[in-house]
């Protein structure tokens, strides 16, 4: 089973760059997709000649803003939209697939914002999504996939020192909230297949940034540890353009 996550920013626009040429190039068993920017009737509308895949939405209240989607070639079991807590819901950004092995839970994780201004609400954010998972998990293992909005590492970002405590995605708070998944029992599944890789998913459409490589890492596929012998590889996918991300993803035996 092959896995593909990508935050496509605006299922509408990358529709118009080729997306059904990327999607039969991918692959993929299962795609999520992050900031679809977009109601449930406009994804499936944008996503109208894309053949053999369910699709499955979650969309913000506002209108252009956040969103998820999953499409699948194998039906889930169950679909879950949201965590459960109004103040997060209305945004948009929780999936989740129950398949029979696993929760494929897909995740666009807010962003702190321009001077750090929902810094303190995305520490919030953190805590409950964490006990979100954890009850998930109390079921039956998890593949959490999506746009967590960090750099967890030095080596996911491209200037660390310029960035560390001054950019949203690298402030300590936020990499404290991202390894406190990890001390939960959840894997980054590309740092286990690729542990000293310079790699990044999302570069800035300024200063030609992706040209020059000047990236970050914050695109990630999150396994529970009972999973990982079953993972087959983990990847990044540079090479696919359409968004100022790149797709990331897992093969799984399942």
């Amino acid at each position: 089973m092959k896995i593909i996550s990508w935050n496509v920013n605006g299922i509408r626009a990358v529709q118009k760059k080729g997306f059904a040429d990327t999607m039969a190039r991918l692959d993929a068993d299962c795609i999520l997709l992050q900031e679809t920017k977009a109601q449930d009737d406009q994804v499936a509308a944008a996503l109208d000649d894309i053949d053999s895949y369910r699709i499955f939405c979650n969309s913000a209240q506002r209108k252009g803003y956040a969103g998820v989607a999953l499409l699948t070639r194998k039906p889930p079991n169950n679909v879950i939209k949201d965590i459960g807590i109004d103040e997060h819901d209305r945004e948009g950004r929780v999936l989740a697939a129950e398949f029979d092995q696993f929760f494929l839970v897909n995740v666009y994780v807010p962003n702190s914002g321009q001077g750090l201004a929902r810094l303190d609400y995305r520490q919030t954010w953190d805590r409950e999504f964490l006990a979100y998972l954890q009850q998930l998990e109390k079921q039956k293992p998890l593949i959490v996939c999506g746009d967590f909005n960090v750099a967890h590492q030095e080596i996911d970002i491209a200037r660390p020192k310029a960035n560390y405590n001054k950019t949203a995605g690298y402030t300590q708070a936020e990499i404290d909230g991202f390894s406190r998944l990890l001390d939960a029992g959840l894997e980054d599944t590309f740092r286990h297949f690729h542990p000293d890789t310079v790699a990044y998913s999302w570069w800035s459409f300024r200063a030609n940034a992706r040209a020059k490589n000047i990236g970050w890492r914050i695109d990630y596929v999150l396994a529970s540890a009972p999973l990982l012998d079953k993972i087959n590889d983990a990847f990044i996918l540079p090479e696919i353009t359409g968004s100022d991300h790149c797709p990331v993803g897992i093969e799984i035996a399942c």
